[in-house]
């Protein structure tokens, strides 16, 4: 009973996010809203904080590493323009919760992480869930992943002081890729096309993540 009670709230609370933080603002993408609906976010945090997995906030995952507020995570996502034939390189798997929304979306994601307890838990969850176009690496995310070719969107989910060198050269001509940039506390949602080998770039509201750790971005 007191199962089938939890499992209410969090379907309440599920649709009070789609609703309010979602609809309610400028989240209008029908794929989006779609997944973001069908995704359990509480399968992707703490247990104890899973009775707020759908409140408008970041929740702490460990290692010093947070997952991103709903809104945010729609919002990354609609700004990136996935379809189904996208490769998608995703820089800092965290929970795997942003991981699994693209994975729904896009043809193959790829995603970087430098936590290897992170890592591996995220790739649970996402095996869990049925997810298996996903691959995983543990490493500096800054670098990108050179070998895999290039990718048609690229998403960073920590901040980083500028665009990373590896990661415009690993961004296929007419892609998109979407990061924070900024410092530590003053940072500014930016997404960028590459036309001609150049990033044409547009703001998009101001935001905070917590830093990216690496040779491209932050040095600790």
């Amino acid at each position: 009973m007191v199962e089938r009670k939890d499992h209410n709230d969090l379907d309440s609370a599920r649709e009070r996010m789609l609703t309010y933080d979602l609809r309610g603002r400028d989240i209008t993408d029908p794929a989006v809203l779609q997944v973001m609906a069908e995704i359990p976010r509480e399968a992707f945090v703490p247990p104890e904080d899973r009775w707020r997995a759908y409140t408008n906030g970041p929740l702490p995952i460990g290692e010093g590493q947070t997952i991103s507020q709903p809104y945010i995570v729609a919002l990354m996502t609609q700004e990136l323009r996935v379809h189904h034939k996208c490769e998608v390189l995703e820089i800092g798997t965290g929970s795997g919760y942003q991981t699994a929304v693209l994975a729904r979306l896009a043809q193959r994601v790829f995603t970087i992480e430098r936590s290897p307890a992170l890592a591996a838990a995220a790739r649970e969850v996402l095996q869990k869930l049925g997810l298996d176009n996903v691959e995983f690496r543990v490493g500096d995310g800054s670098r990108g992943w050179p070998e895999a070719r290039t990718f048609d969107r690229i998403l960073l989910t920590a901040a980083v002081p500028d665009f990373p060198p590896p990661l415009v050269a690993q961004l296929a001509e007419g892609g998109v890729i979407v990061a924070p940039i900024g410092q530590s506390s003053v940072q500014e949602l930016v997404v960028a096309e590459k036309r001609r080998g150049k990033l044409i770039e547009r703001p998009v509201c101001g935001c905070r993540f917590v830093r990216l750790i690496g040779e491209y971005g932050f040095l600790n």
